[in-house]
């Protein structure tokens, strides 16, 4: 049986694709260009709460919201980040001291708005109801 390779001359160059979600960070021992007047950190997989340490080491623990950055008045006067990593760009801040996170590259999208969450350990399913 003869396996088919795929045209090489029908896939562009590496240097000539497009990363479509610009703010993507591989996670690992990188660390996201900081803004002048944000602080930035990626976002781990599955984190769903703020991992920022105050002066005093404790936790901040606010939850980490999807952030609208162009319809909030502070930012479009500041204009950091639009500037930054343009104007759609998928951006996580936390509620109370206002770190801004970058979404992990690993992390699977689109599937719930409060995150993947966890399997159950006890491996009960619950029956859909019935009408």
């Amino acid at each position: 049986m003869k396996v088919r390779q795929p045209n090489p001359a029908a896939i562009p160059p590496l240097r000539w694709r497009v990363n479509f979600l610009a703010t993507t960070v591989a996670s690992g021992t990188q660390t996201p260009p900081q803004l002048a007047h944000h602080k930035v950190k990626i976002k781990k997989l599955g984190q769903r709460a703020c991992n920022e340490k105050d002066a005093k080491g404790k936790f901040c623990g606010g939850h980490l919201k999807r952030w609208f950055y162009t319809t909030d008045v502070l930012e479009q006067a500041c204009g950091d980040v639009e500037k930054a990593w343009g104007r759609d760009a998928e951006v996580y801040r936390c509620e109370h001291c206002k770190t801004l996170y970058l979404p992990n590259a690993e992390e699977s999208r689109g599937l719930n708005v409060a995150g993947q969450g966890q399997t159950s350990v006890f491996g009960l399913t619950v029956p859909a109801k019935e009408k």
